[in-house]
C-alpha cells in the first residue's frame, strides 16, 4: 500500500472561482481570490493512500481478501473492461477544515466560502497527482486507466463509501467515516480508477472526469462547468 503525500505548487484560481460559483462573476476580485488560494496553499496537509486489486468485471467484484461486490450500473458500466482496480483515497487533512468554520464563525462568510472552494481545488489536484502515478504504474505492466470515478457519481451510492476508504487503506492518512457515510476531514475524496488491457480501448477512456458524471445536479461548479452540457 503506497501512502504518497503530493505537493501543491500553487492552487488554481480559475477552478476555485468555478467551485465558488462565481466563474460567470468576471468583476469579482481577482487579488482576493489570490489572497484565499495562497492562504489555502500554507494551510493544506495532503495525504493520499491507494491499493490496487484484482477485479472481475464479470460479477462486478473487487477480489480483495473480503471480496467487494459493485452493484451499482454506473460503476460496473465504467468497469467493463477492467481487470485491476486502483482503489484511492486523498486527504489535504484538518488544518483547513478548522480555518473555514473559524471565518464562518467570525462572519467572514465570503472569505469562508473562498477558502472552501479552494480547499476543494487542492484537494481534487491531490487526487490528480495520485492518479497520474497510477497512470505511470499501469503502462509499466502493460495496462492503460480509465478516470477515476468516486461514490457519488451516476447512481454508485456513497453507502459503499466505508468499504471504498478500507479497501484503499484511508485510516492510514487520517481519514474516517461519519454514520451517514461522509468522509472525515471533509475535505477528502475516495475513487476507484479501472485499469484495463492496452488493447481494450474504449471511448470511456477518452470521457473527461467531469460535472457531467456526478448526480449532485444543484451543485454550484457543476453550473459552472464548462464540460457540462446541461447549462
Amino acid at each position: 500500500m503506497p501512502i504518497y503525500y503530493p505537493i501543491l505548487t500553487h492552487i488554481d484560481i480559475e477552478e476555485t472561482r468555478r467551485y465558488a460559483g462565481i466563474a460567470k462573476t468576471p468583476n469579482f476580485k481577482t487579488s482576493m481570490l489570490q489572497k484565499v488560494c495562497t492562504e489555502a496553499q500554507i494551510l493544506v496537509s495532503p495525504a493520499a493512500s491507494w491499493s490496487i486489486y484484482p477485479y472481475d468485471a464479470l460479477t462486478g467484484e473487487i477480489l480483495a481478501n473480503v471480496p467487494l461486490q459493485l452493484s451499482a450500473k454506473s460503476i460496473t458500466k465504467h468497469l467493463a473492461n477492467a481487470t485491476q482496480v486502483a482503489v484511492l483515497a486523498v486527504t489535504i487533512g484538518e488544518t483547513i477544515e478548522q480555518a473555514i468554520t473559524d471565518s464562518f464563525a467570525q462572519g467572514r462568510y465570503t472569505e469562508a466560502l473562498l477558502l472552501d472552494a479552494a480547499a476543494t481545488t487542492a484537494v481534487e489536484a491531490a487526487a490528480d497527482q495520485v492518479n497520474a502515478l497510477i497512470n505511470q504504474q499501469a503502462l509499466q505492466v502493460g495496462l492503460a486507466s480509465v478516470f477515476r470515478f468516486s461514490p457519488g457519481y451516476g447512481n454508485w451510492d456513497l453507502v459503499i463509501q466505508p468499504e471504498i476508504l478500507k479497501l484503499a487503506q484511508g485510516s492510514s492518512i487520517g481519514i474516517t467515516t461519519t454514520p451517514s457515510c461522509m468522509l472525515m476531514p471533509r475535505k477528502s475524496v475516495t475513487a476507484v480508477i479501472g485499469l484495463v488491457p492496452n488493447h481494450s480501448q474504449t471511448n470511456l477512456q477518452h470521457s473527461n472526469n467531469s460535472c457531467t458524471n456526478c448526480c449532485q445536479t444543484t451543485c454550484h461548479a457543476r453550473k459552472e462547468s464548462k464540460n457540462d452540457p446541461n447549462i
